[in-house]
């Protein structure tokens, strides 16, 4: 696809002005080509380059629009997504776990979700409820890490008024709450043995005993745990019970790691930028080198990390509608193939120039450290985060450097 644009007038006349051509392409393969001609001094003194660049900006931004809205890119993101859930995700690791849960539909046995943080293990945990007999009813979610075993006890069984300090009423826990609906125990695993105990007994007898109480509670929950962690081996180890584990692990799912699924990158970037362009009324796009960052990243932090990435991209982008690989944080615009053999930047093999005879050593480090700060500066534009991440170390101790060389204003823009 090429977008050109040129003054009204003589084509001559034009030819004599100032002209510029740019290009990009978008991450969906669309190539934008943008031709700027000015005659004589018409372009106000702005300057044609930056008028292209600022041309070439604007189409993307209508491009992405165009796409975004047509019936091919909500036809595939429909395919790529399970429900109205959140879930995304047409790669086969994705299938698999769709599959899964078409065979569990209308049950209402225990399920054990497991997979690292960031997954989704909770949309995962929300799909099942939604697809089961008890979808009219709520479903109470809560996190096993976030309390001490005190609290947690009273968070998940209730508590009787005066059983503790501070308890000045009685308080109705999460089972009762859930009751007749789903519990989504989260991070399981964190739990201490001893209310895994309390835990089993609900899941074996459906009753509790509410801290300070006498009398038990009887419920009818259906319970779906998930944990990051690795319960066979807690199991092996002692720290969490076997028969608590298999009661659990009726029906086990794994949500799998965003770098086992990266054809599903696209399909996540376009609905994260989409709910963006929703909220904020503007229409963005991402080019292909920036779409390569994101495809050859590793992702620790899984398709929570993605998403933030996102959102942390388009606000720093400011008015640019384009959002090219400059704009994504070090740690993903450092993960490109052509950057991988190397932490330090290109301009450093000048650091290696022969130093005047009889040079100490203290002096020659010294001297090698001022010319990779000041190169790494000159790379990263003056961004004292970026050079510091290129050079190996931390932001503050290259602040120090840069003030001890006087180095302050290398790389920044003028």
């Amino acid at each position: 696809m090429a977008i050109e644009g040129a003054p009204a007038g003589p084509a001559k006349a034009a030819a004599e002005g100032a002209s510029h051509e740019g290009e990009a392409e978008l991450a969906g393969g669309i190539r934008l080509g943008v031709r700027v001609a000015a005659p004589g001094d018409a372009d106000g003194g702005i300057g044609v380059a930056a008028l292209t660049r600022a041309a070439v900006d604007g189409a993307a931004g209508a491009v992405a629009a165009a796409v975004q809205q047509g019936p091919r890119a909500q036809s595939e993101l429909r395919e790529g997504r399970l429900g109205e859930t959140g879930i995304i995700g047409a790669s086969a690791p994705m299938r698999d776990l769709y599959r899964m849960l078409e065979r569990i539909r209308g049950s209402s046995a225990t399920v054990l979700i497991t997979g690292e943080n960031g997954t989704g293990k909770e949309l995962v945990a929300k799909s099942i409820h939604a697809m089961s007999q008890r979808a009219q009813t709520r479903i109470v979610a809560t996190n096993c890490s976030a309390f001490n075993d005190n609290l947690l006890e009273s968070e998940l069984f209730g508590h009787r008024r005066g059983s503790f300090t501070g308890a000045v009423s009685d308080k109705p826990g999460l089972f009762k709450v859930a009751d007749e609906g789903t519990f989504f125990l989260d991070e399981v695993g964190d739990m201490s043995p001893a209310l895994q105990v309390k835990l089993l007994r609900v899941l074996q007898e459906g009753v509790f005993l509410p801290v300070g109480d006498t009398q038990t509670r009887r419920v009818d929950v259906r319970i779906i745990a998930a944990t990051n962690r690795d319960l066979q081996t807690m199991v092996r180890e002692g720290s969490f019970r076997e028969d608590l584990y298999y009661r659990l692990h009726v029906v086990h799912l794994k949500v799998p790691p965003l770098r086992e699924r990266t054809d599903d990158i696209p399909l996540l970037v376009a609905f994260f930028m989409d709910r963006l362009a929703s909220r904020e009324g503007v229409t963005k796009a991402l080019s292909k080198p920036a779409m390569e960052r994101l495809m050859s990243h590793r992702w620790p932090g899984n398709v929570r990390e993605l998403e933030n990435e996102i959102e942390r991209v388009w606000v720093l982008s400011g008015h640019e509608t384009l959002i090219g690989p400059e704009h994504l944080s070090p740690a993903v615009a450092g993960s490109g193939p052509e950057r991988r053999p190397s932490r330090v930047p290109p301009p450093l093999a000048a650091a290696d120039a022969a130093l005047p005879e009889g040079t100490t050593l203290p002096e020659a480090i010294e001297s090698l450290e001022r010319r990779m700060i000041r190169a790494g500066l000159e790379q990263a534009h003056g961004n004292k985060t970026r050079a510091a991440e290129a050079l190996g170390i931390s932001r503050r101790n290259l602040i120090r450097k840069v003030q001890a060389y006087d180095l302050d204003d290398v790389g920044r823009r003028r």
